[in-house]
């Protein structure tokens, strides 16, 4: 007599599609912007917001967000946030370039500097 294993084959790709589903999931979530375009965000804390950057909402051609790890508690961990303020950015939901505050918790990399690298990543684009 020969075994009908219908049920466990559909069973199987049921959990399989289940599986892709979760893991599309967890890498999607290590960046905190949506969409496919380029995206800035600022890490800060509330006990560092004279240190704010108050630039950043000014960088051309790329979406800007600010991200208060004080607030949200996991972003630190998330996004592996050493010292506050750091500047990411995200092209596709993908870091390519992080900018780190000194010691005094202060950014020494400029506004130029960043736009340059935005720009950088628009045009490898092409």
């Amino acid at each position: 007599m020969k075994k009908d294993y219908t049920v466990w084959k559909i069973f199987g790709g049921y959990l399989l599609i289940l599986l892709l589903m979760i893991m599309s999931q967890t890498a999607l979530a290590q960046s905190p912007c949506e969409g496919d375009g380029v995206c800035v965000v600022q890490f800060n804390a509330g006990f560092n917001k004279t240190n704010k950057v108050t630039w950043v909402n000014d960088l051309e051609e790329c979406e800007t967000k600010f991200i208060d790890i004080q607030t949200d508690t996991k972003a630190a961990g998330k996004y592996k946030i050493v010292v506050v303020p750091t500047i990411v950015i995200y092209n596709g939901g993908e870091e390519v370039e992080r900018f780190q505050a000194n010691i005094m918790m202060t950014m020494e990399a400029t506004k130029k500097e960043v736009q340059e690298k935005v720009d950088e990543v628009i045009m490898d684009a092409f």
